[in-house]
């Protein structure tokens, strides 16, 4: 006879949705409020400062230009003195190159001969570039009507004034801005030190790289991950390897890595299998919110602290492992290092597949964007979306957003994409 009576089961990642989970933008704003920036600051040489965060204030000690000058090969004459229509010659009285300075002022009808950056002459306020002049003879140049006074020229401080707040407090360093520190004359810079993390896999499945693998046995790719989306980060990064299911090996993993990190980080042992001891030893250990998050990949995650240091207890499928680092722990550390929550790049695009899914949870669909003939974007999926297929996010260069209220998407509809870059 068969039993019609239903399975009583728990929550899992095959559930459309959980009642008991957090949204994504709970657990975002849950991190959010319990981070502190970093206080301890340290001084590092000018070209060391790309991608650190700024400590403090950057005053610029001069102006930018520090003189004014020609933005153009070509002559400098007064304004004033150029012909209102037709043409008018002048005489060539002297020439000045970038780093010399004309110790003679330009009387009316001459001009002077000038190079791009050199300080402009007195009596000059005006640049006619050299191909749009006639040289008629030695020494004499022919100009027309059609330029204006003031053309040309670069004035000092119009792109920094002296006393300006160039960088505020907290800005991440591109190389655009290195380069404008580096022409203000800073030879080294105010930043926050970098936030410390330490990190390890669980699991006795796992083998180290050039090991031989046994039956049932798999290499430990999250830690190459892990430690790949770190040094992108900035982090300083301790790699502590792999720690098996053991109970008193995770307790005294746990322990050394909180000693000597700002933040902790696992991969695995944090679902409801019989050997994920993680919560276990976090309960009695620190101070734990253990979540499950309505998001596909990457349902199970712990937030938390061991002593004084931050935890993330990240899933052991490879893609849940980037999609979760992605979405949290990335931005928490931006936020640690003191350049707070970023934002993120959010564009719409058409997709070119229907996709599946019912209401209930939030899914990151591993994508590829590309603009058309037409100039529009459109996005499919890279391919397989399991948790576990690593090669999804290899090949992608966005995530398809489908939140909570999303009941599928049929082909060409819009969809919300994030980019990993900006660049297409």
């Amino acid at each position: 006879m068969v039993n019609e009576k239903r399975v009583d089961t728990q929550p899992s990642c095959a559930d459309a949705s959980d009642d008991n989970s957090l949204t994504v933008e709970q657990a975002r704003a849950a991190i959010r409020a319990a981070l502190s920036p970093l206080v301890d600051h340290e001084s590092v040489p000018v070209r060391a400062g790309l991608g650190r965060v700024l400590a403090t204030d950057c005053i610029s000690p001069i102006d930018v230009p520090s003189h004014t000058n020609s933005a153009m090969d070509g002559y400098a004459l007064a304004g004033a003195e150029l012909p209102p229509a037709g043409v008018r010659d002048y005489r060539v009285s002297a020439t000045v190159m970038a780093g010399q300075r004309s110790t003679g002022a330009c009387a009316s009808g001459e001009c002077v001969r000038i190079m791009t950056g050199a300080p402009m002459p007195a009596g000059t306020d005006t640049v006619v570039m050299q191909e749009q002049v006639e040289v008629i003879g030695d020494g004499v140049v022919r100009i027309d009507a059609r330029h204006r006074a003031g053309q040309n020229v670069r004035r000092a401080g119009e792109d920094i004034t002296r006393g300006d707040c160039v960088f505020a407090a907290g800005r991440r360093l591109g190389a655009a801005d290195i380069g404008v520190l580096a022409s203000l004359g800073f030879a080294e810079l105010r930043v926050v030190r970098r936030p410390r993390v330490a990190f390890f896999s669980t699991g006795d499945e796992l083998r180290s790289l050039g090991e031989t693998l046994g039956e049932g046995e798999i290499y430990d790719s999250n830690r190459y991950t892990l430690f790949a989306m770190l040094t992108e980060s900035g982090a300083d990064i301790t790699d502590l390897g792999v720690v098996g299911d053991d109970p008193d090996a995770l307790a005294a993993a746990f322990a050394s890595a909180a000693a000597i990190a700002d933040v902790v980080i696992t991969s695995g042992g944090v679902s409801v299998g019989e050997a994920d001891y993680t919560k276990r030893i976090l309960s009695e250990s620190g101070e734990m919110s253990f979540w499950t998050i309505a998001m596909k990949p990457g349902r199970p995650l712990t937030f938390g602290r061991l002593g004084d240091a931050l935890f993330f207890g990240l899933p052991g499928n490879p893609v849940a492992v980037m999609l979760t680092f992605q979405q949290f722990v990335r931005p928490a550390l931006s936020m640690l290092a003191g350049a707070g929550w970023p934002q993120r790049l959010v564009v719409p695009a058409r997709s070119a597949k229907s996709l599946k899914k019912k209401p209930g949870r939030f899914e990151f669909v591993r994508g590829i964007l590309q603009r058309d003939d037409d100039g529009g974007l459109s996005v499919r999926p890279s391919g397989a979306q399991g948790s576990g297929i690593l090669t999804s996010m290899s090949r992608a260069n966005c995530l398809i957003l489908l939140d909570e209220a999303c009941g599928g998407v049929d082909a060409g509809e819009t969809v919300a994409v994030e980019p990993f870059s900006t660049l297409l």
